[in-house]
């Protein structure tokens, strides 16, 4: 079986968030199943150098966009088993970073429209064809419009993966015919028509052959208006066609055991979280002392992941004894109000306005609890890690979370991890009170909920079966 990824993004290559993470680690996982996996990404201009000088020029096309014909190097480079494939245009794709530019919808119909016109030129033909979010959302439209009769793409089937619903790719009507040259037929409520305008989310979710999400959960609260971001009506028609299957983590990646970024490398027989944890508190002018619990955030800084609750109830945290440090960028008033909170408490509150991911893995290793309060979480990534490391993730009951974190029931000692239903501050803060309490007061219990989080299997294993059972079912 030959599988193609199309994407915007993938480890090791460019990431900006868990899309990046799955289409590192999903294709090597479908490997181990017995699939034949090879992705396609844009050629961007902040991939790193050492994998640029490695690309090799497969073919030279061209591409039309509404009525120019635009080029399109189709470049591969192979690693770690997978073939991986690159879309080459400068116009479009010399830039820095990856999405927020006035012209996303031309320069992702050219990555649509570049994807199908380059699949003959590639070394396997694919029998599944795995689109992943908006940005290649009209894939499986043009496919439909254009390729229905063409021998070549003609048993292909076509999967398509939601990992965010509220980034849908809406762009003018416009698009659909002075771009990607669709007929007026595909603009109605049965089509792409979103309130007026285009949008590729909906272009995926009603052409491909099957859907999926990224949580069972998530699964069905996009069903509801809630969570549907306008388009559960979609859901809910296509939900025969439609599952949640969890996200994993690559586990070789996400190994404290052998992780090169931390200073001590431990395992659940063996914890150096402690000492960890010293040398963060010295690298980052905390206050530096046994027995004081360090509570991690690394986030996007936007209104999904809950941001509103930290701060609400900040003051009442730093009563307690604990020490809290940020990781990530976002939105420019909740970097401010981060920076205001280092001065606030200094030695005991750190703001580190920027990403890296070999610090994030040193944050988890040191930090004793994980807190992601988001407002909805198709699936997450970083409790997963954050479970690996033994952080234990303080978390609200909502998607991938609801799916991955047991929450600490404090009768039969079960769970490895705490939880929250409601998006409620101070429902959080009781949870982090709680969580602190048993840190403080109960050591075996707390030893007992660090290496049993550490021993959970979050690996594709599982879920890349799933995917498996799902492409074959397809073909049949």
């Amino acid at each position: 079986m030959n599988v193609l990824f199309a994407a915007s993004e993938g480890h090791p290559f460019i990431k900006t968030g868990g899309l990046g993470d799955v289409i590192g680690a999903l294709p090597k996982a479908l490997q181990k199943q017995g699939a034949n996996v090879s992705v396609i990404l844009p050629k961007y201009q902040d991939m790193n150098e050492t994998f640029k000088s490695q690309l090799e020029l497969k073919e030279a096309i061209t591409v039309s966009v509404g009525w120019r014909d635009k080029y399109c190097g189709i470049e591969m480079l192979k690693l770690d088993g997978i073939t991986y494939y690159f879309i080459d245009n400068e116009y479009y794709f010399k830039r820095s970073g990856s999405y927020g530019y006035f012209d996303d919808g031309e320069r992702f119909s050219f990555f649509c429209k570049a994807v199908l016109e380059a699949i003959p030129y590639l070394e396997e033909q694919p029998d599944i064809l795995h689109c992943h979010d908006w940005q290649t959302g009209m894939i499986p439209v043009l496919k439909k419009a254009h390729y229905r009769n063409h021998p070549y793409y003609e048993g292909m089937k076509v999967v398509y993966t939601i990992h965010n619903l509220r980034y849908q790719g809406v762009f003018p009507k416009t698009i659909l015919h002075d771009l990607l040259d669709l007929s007026e037929l595909h603009f109605n409520n049965e089509g792409v028509e979103f309130h007026g305008n285009v949008s590729f989310m909906k272009g995926g979710l009603l052409y491909a052959d099957y859907i999926t999400t990224v949580s069972p959960a998530y699964a069905e609260e996009i069903k509801q208006p809630y969570f549907g971001e306008y388009l559960d009506g979609v859901m809910r028609k296509r939900e025969d066609e439609f599952v949640g299957i969890i996200n994993g983590i690559d586990t070789e990646l996400y190994d404290p055991a052998s992780d090169t970024a931390l200073p001590y490398s431990y395992h659940a027989t063996h914890l150096l979280k402690e000492k960890n944890k010293t040398d963060l508190q010295k690298k980052l002018g905390l206050q530096v002392g046994e027995g004081i619990p360090v509570l991690a955030l690394i986030t996007r800084l936007v209104e999904q992941k809950g941001i509103d609750l930290f701060f609400r109830v900040l003051p009442q945290i730093m009563e307690e004894k604990v020490q809290v440090v940020v990781l990530g960028t976002g939105d420019e008033h909740y970097e401010h109000m981060l920076r205001e909170a280092e001065a606030r408490y200094p030695g005991r509150f750190s703001a580190n306005i920027y990403f890296d991911d070999g610090f994030a893995r040193q944050l988890y290793a040191a930090s004793d609890l994980f807190l992601m309060p988001s407002q909805f979480e198709p699936c997450g990534i970083s409790q997963l890690i954050a479970l690996r490391y033994g952080s234990l993730p303080i978390v609200r009951e909502t998607g991938g979370l609801k799916d991955t974190v047991l929450p600490y029931n404090q009768f039969t000692g079960e769970g490895h991890g705490f939880s929250f239903a409601n998006y409620n501050a101070h429902e959080m803060l009781d949870t982090i009170n709680l969580a602190l309490d048993l840190y403080h007061h109960n050591e075996i219990a707390w030893r007992k909920l660090v290496v049993r989080a550490m021993r959970l299997n979050y690996s594709w294993e599982a879920s890349s079966a799933k995917y498996m059972s799902l492409y074959n079912n397809l073909l049949k």
